[in-house]
Formats: structure tokens, C-alpha cells, sequence
């Protein structure tokens, strides 16, 4: 046909579908490995790899665009004028859901390697559209706060742990599954949780409550339960808030509005008001904090699961679109430059996600020594991880070049999702602060860390240095808050280094002491020293689809 042949298509990378997300991804599946015990390894392998195959699958991609292209809708009233305060997303939204739901997302703490599969679950479900990961991940992370009250653990842990996905709002009693969202921010005190303001009276049933307050962000509003903070007479305290009451009737839950987000937007987070809204107590009252933490401390193991799950999509995709890509007559793959960027990428993404999967790891292990190593490295690793995915992102999406910041990449979106995480649950200075509570408040944490971090002792001189380093950060806490990011980042990196020393392939672990710990490193990524096996470190990243 005249016209047409200017436009055929030549030196284009093809899609990066049709492929196995998990057993792509080499360092995942070594982690996997590492943490599950042989009777039920078989079980799990095959249980990420199908996992692993929708979400390399060009139809569930799809519907990860559409999730992010259709953001949710606010509904405050139905077409007779009552008031509903319902959100509507796009079908492709529930898609997703549910089959996170059935992957066993909200499901780690009633099953072997619980903690571990669910954590690769996530990270690679992340890589489809991370935003239904949220309501996946309040869910999983109210078990623990509920467990404060045997009566409702009884009552809503089989719920949240199936693997069934009901989207219908009806009294939690009739469903087979149910979601929780949690609402602690509001407006005056943000992190600062002790300034809220939402009253809570006490009614004539033990234990439960009226709730009149505002709060300023609420996570996965069309759940069917959520964890709440307010003031009641014994001080800030844990409640359930029922979306739907027994008798069907709708709980008092006014959304006022939905976030304009940067990024996320598939997923809803709300403003509501409480007015008379009924609850019930969890745990003891004025031990609101000590309640719930539990749960933060999941949802922040999540964030840093999360950012490692972008960064590996990021990586993923920066690698595979230059292995296809031509540019003076070779492979772009191949160039020196683009090697060393590509390899320096790689690395941040194996790193984060070998410290991710082994905090998961302590939480399935259980011991007072892992309880302890969790209550340090959660902040630590919350902090760093979730630092570096912006970055990551950017770099990568430079990789494409101009093709990386068109939409129809992808790159775009896990740009503009990669800050979230550091931002969630505690932004970068309240992980920080928090980890100077553990040192000061809790020796044991230190020892923990230290102790894992001591398995690598002797192994490569470069880490020994940087925990020698660590020490005399640890040795002068005179004025360390203002040093508490300094002392964090160090933390986590030493780690990670003595994470990949002892189990990721030479190559890597060699090029991460010496850019990370050695001080080998430019300010910018592609600045690795010479005299590493970068090729090496390219190939253990390049997807296999």
C-alpha cells in the first residue's frame, strides 16, 4: 500500500510478556529456596510460579493498566438521594484482587513458610499494578493487632485469611472472605498518632463504642472492617470499625473524599468522618499504639517488599528492553556504559530483595532471637529500601531513553509509584527515630542485628571495614538524631552486605562491598569500579521470558 513503508518497525524490543515473573527473577527464587524448608519447598515453588506466570501473562498485565488507567470513584449517595458512601473501580481492579486474595496474599500466618511465600507473592504481585496491593496488605497486617482480643481474633482471622475474594459489602458474618483497611492519620498530628482528636465513648455492651472524629487518610476504604485509633476515656486506643453491621445495616463511614495521588491511583485512600459510628475495643484501653504496632511493623516489612518489587520490575524491564536494542551496530546490552548502569541497578534490586525475604523469613522462624532482629532491621530496611526505589526507577526508565517516559512503557508508572512506599507507614524520619527508640529502649534488638550481621565476619575485608565503622557510629550517640539517617543507612547496607557475602553469587556481592561499603561509587548510577564481573551481574537480572 503507497504510504507504508517508512513505517516498518525495526530495532524495537518486543514486550516483556508471556514469562514467568518469579523464576525469572534468580535472586527471588535463590531467597525462596534459602528460607523454605524442604517439605514444603516443592509446594512452594509451584505455587509462586503460577503466580509467577499471570503476572507475566500479557492478559493480567493488561489489567494492571486498566486498573491504573480507571482510578476509583467516590459514590456518596445512590440515584434516591441516601447516602451509600460507596467506591466503584474499574472491573480489571476486582480481576486483580481477587486473585491476589487466592495466591494466598492474606493468608501467611495459617500456613508453613507462611511469611516467605506470601512476601515473594508480593513482591512479585506488586509488579502488576502495586496499587491493590494496599487492601492485600492491611489485610494480612491486622491479624496480629486482632490477636489482642482472642474473641475477635476467633471471629475475623478465618475471614481475612481466606482465600476467597467477596466484594460485596454485607454483614462480614454471611462472606467467606473479608478486607481491612486502617484509619490512624489525622490532619493536626500525622504521624504523630498520641495528637489525634476522634473521640470514643464508651456504650452499655462491654467493649463497645461510639466513635465521632475525622481521619485523615484511610487506607482501602471499601474493606469490610478497619483498625482505628481514638481517644477513649482510658486514653488512645484500638477499635474495629464494621463497615456493615450485624442486622445489615450500613455503620456510620462518611467518605468526604478520595486522594488525588501521584501515583497509586488505582487504589482508593479516603478523608471519612465518624459520627456516632459504632465499634468495638481491641485489646486494652489507652494501649492504642502498643495494639497496633504489630500491624505497622507488617505493613512496613511491606513497604520495603513493595519498593524491592518495583525496583525488580524496573530492572526487569531496563535490562530486557537493552538486550534487544541496537545502537552503533551492537546490542546495547553490550556496551561498556550501558553494562555498568545496567549492573549498577541490578544490584540495589538483589539487595533489597535479599534483605526483604529474610526479615520475612525471622517473622515464619518466631524465636525470641528473630522477634528481636525484626525490631531493628524493619525500620532499618523500611528506611533504605524504600529510599532507593526512586532512583531506580528513573535510572531505569532513562535506559529506554525517550521510550521510557511514553506511558505505554510502563516506566512512567512505577515512577510515579516509587516514592509511596518511603512515604507510607512512617516517612523516612520516623524510620529513622524509630530505630534510635530500639537501640536505646532495647539492647537485645542491636545484638540481634549484630549477630546476624557477625555470620559474615572475615569474609570480605570491605564489609568488616563498614561494620568497624558502624561500631564508632554506635559507640557516640551524643547528638545522634541529627545522625539517626547516617547511622540507619549504614545499618541497612551492612546487612545487605553481609546478607549477599554469604549467599548471592561472588560476582554480585564483590561489586556491592566494593561500590556500597568500599566507597568505589560515584553519586549516580553506571559509576562501578573496574575490575568487576559486570556482564555476570547483567545476566543474574535479565528476565528470561
Amino acid at each position: 500500500m503507497a504510504g507504508t513503508s517508512t513505517h516498518t518497525v525495526t530495532n524495537q524490543p518486543p514486550p516483556l510478556a508471556g514469562y514467568d515473573v518469579f523464576t525469572a527473577d534468580r535472586a527471588l527464587v535463590a531467597a525462596v529456596e534459602r528460607h523454605t524448608g524442604p517439605d514444603v519447598l516443592d509446594e512452594v515453588r509451584e505455587e509462586l510460579s503460577v503466580l509467577g506466570r499471570a503476572a507475566g501473562s500479557a492478559q493480567v498485565q493488561e489489567w494492571g493498566a486498566r486498573a491504573n488507567e480507571n482510578p476509583p470513584r467516590l459514590r456518596t449517595h445512590d440515584r434516591y438521594g441516601h447516602r451509600i458512601d460507596e467506591v466503584d473501580f474499574d472491573p480489571a481492579w476486582h480481576r486483580l484482587l481477587g486473585k491476589g486474595v487466592g495466591a494466598g496474599l492474606t493468608a501467611a500466618w495459617t500456613r508453613d513458610a507462611g511469611h516467605v511465600r506470601r512476601a515473594a507473592a508480593f513482591l512479585v504481585w506488586t509488579q502488576v499494578e502495586a496499587g491493590n496491593c494496599c487492601p492485600l496488605s492491611m489485610t494480612h497486617a491486622a491479624v496480629p493487632a486482632l490477636r489482642a482480643d482472642p474473641e475477635l481474633a476467633a471471629e475475623w482471622v478465618p475471614r481475612l485469611t481466606s482465600t476467597v475474594y467477596d466484594r460485596e459489602l454485607r454483614p462480614a458474618a454471611q462472606k467467606p472472605g473479608a478486607l481491612f483497611g486502617m484509619a490512624m492519620t489525622e490532619k493536626q498530628g500525622g504521624s504523630d498518632v498520641r495528637a489525634n482528636t476522634t473521640e470514643a465513648r464508651p456504650l452499655a455492651e462491654a467493649g463497645t463504642y461510639t466513635l465521632t472524629g475525622h481521619k485523615w487518610f484511610c487506607s482501602a476504604p471499601m474493606s469490610d472492617g478497619f483498625l482505628v485509633l481514638a481517644q477513649a476515656p482510658g486514653g488512645l486506643t484500638c477499635f474495629l470499625v464494621p463497615r456493615v453491621l450485624a442486622d445489615g445495616a450500613r455503620n456510620v463511614f462518611l467518605l468526604q473524599r478520595l486522594k488525588d495521588k501521584l501515583g497509586n491511583r488505582s487504589n482508593a485512600s479516603a478523608e471519612v468522618e465518624f459520627d456516632g459510628t459504632w465499634a468495638r475495643r481491641v485489646g486494652e484501653e489507652g494501649r492504642g499504639v502498643r495494639t497496633i504496632i504489630d500491624m505497622v511493623a507488617a505493613t512496613r516489612l511491606d513497604c520495603a517488599l513493595g519498593s524491592a518489587g518495583l525496583m525488580r520490575q524496573a530492572v526487569a524491564q531496563a535490562v530486557h528492553h537493552c538486550a534487544y536494542r541496537e545502537a552503533f551496530g551492537t546490542a546495547l546490552i553490550d556496551k561498556p556504559l550501558m553494562r555498568n548502569v545496567l549492573a549498577d541497578l541490578a544490584l540495589e534490586s538483589e539487595a533489597a530483595t535479599t534483605l526483604a525475604l529474610r526479615l520475612a523469613a525471622a517473622h515464619d522462624d518466631g524465636s525470641e532471637q528473630e522477634r528481636a532482629f525484626l525490631r531493628l532491621a524493619v525500620p532499618a530496611a523500611k528506611y533504605w529500601i524504600t529510599k532507593r526505589c526512586t532512583p531506580v526507577a528513573v535510572e531505569a526508565a532513562e535506559c529506554l531513553g525517550g521510550n521510557g517516559y511514553v506511558e505505554e512503557s510502563g516506566l512512567p508508572r512505577l515512577v510515579r509509584e516509587s516514592p509511596l512506599n518511603s512515604v507510607w507507614e512512617g516517612a523516612g524520619n520516623v524510620q529513622a527515630l524509630d530505630v534510635l527508640r530500639a537501640l536505646q529502649r532495647e539492647p537485645g534488638a542491636l545484638d540481634a542485628c549484630l549477630t546476624e550481621i557477625g555470620r559474615a565476619h572475615g569474609a570480605d575485608h570491605r564489609l568488616d571495614r563498614a561494620v568497624k565503622d558502624l561500631f564508632t557510629e554506635l559507640a557516640d550517640l551524643d547528638g545522634v538524631e541529627a545522625r539517626a539517617r547516617r547511622l540507619v543507612e549504614r545499618l541497612a547496607l551492612v546487612l545487605q552486605g553481609s546478607l549477599l557475602v554469604r549467599h548471592a553469587p561472588p560476582e554480585v556481592s564483590d561489586a556491592f562491598c566494593a561500590s556500597r561499603l568500599g566507597g568505589d561509587h560515584g553519586a549516580s548510577f553506571g559509576t562501578l569500579p573496574t575490575g568487576l564481573d559486570l556482564t555476570a551481574i547483567v545476566e543474574q537480572a535479565r528476565p528470561v521470558p
